[in-house]
């Protein structure tokens, strides 16, 4: 986790910009960054639209999870999606539909989202979220991520084919992915430059 906060450094991400001028501070903001996107998570995933003809539905916590490892990085973000996992398995029903435990078709999703928000997290301490291409290409990897996993998981949890799966667990969600690529392409870059930061 970070420790001082000083200036930003090359590598950083948007939560180094907080303020915490002693490493005890930055510990505790780093809890707090962690526990905020946990909860964030939680939130996001309650705006949940069911997809007919699919188990899986339309929700807002992969974008959730995508904007939490490109602002806190992989360290942080994997401490952040893996509390949030790991208190939905434990019957915190904060999963899409207020759902809990690891008996969902879409339970792949969950995990797919984990790993995205780290590989999104070390993409941005490469730069991946300070212009509009690059953040572009770091949430579609994330996003792809996210499907890699969670497609193989649905077709073995439900028993369909992979394509079926791809049917029910993808293609419907192609649109809502593109926009929130769109939206994170604005988002990010424009942090970055409101914080004076920018490459």
């Amino acid at each position: 986790m970070s420790t001082a906060a000083a200036p930003v450094r090359p590598g950083a991400v948007l939560a180094d910009v907080l303020p915490a001028s002693t490493a005890a501070r930055a510990r505790l903001r780093d809890v707090a960054l962690v526990l905020g996107g946990a909860a964030l998570t939680g939130v996001a995933a309650q705006i949940a639209v069911p997809v007919p003809g699919s188990p899986v539905p339309v929700t807002g916590q992969t974008f959730a999870a995508l904007l939490i490892g490109a602002g806190l990085g992989a360290q942080r973000a994997l401490l952040s999606l893996g509390l949030y996992v790991a208190a939905g398995v434990a019957g915190m029903p904060w999963f899409a539909e207020m759902k809990h435990g690891v008996g969902m078709p879409s339970f792949g999703y969950l995990l797919g989202m984990l790993l995205a928000a780290v590989l999104v997290g070390a993409l941005a301490r490469r730069g991946g979220d300070r212009g509009l291409l690059r953040t572009a290409g770091t949430m579609a990897a994330g996003t792809a991520v996210i499907y890699a996993v969670g497609v193989p998981y649905l077709a073995l949890a439900t028993g369909m084919t992979f394509g079926q799966a791809v049917a029910a667990g993808l293609v419907p969600f192609l649109i809502g992915d593109a926009l929130k690529v769109a939206l994170a392409m604005g988002a990010l870059p424009t942090a970055w430059r409101l914080v004076g930061r920018r490459d």
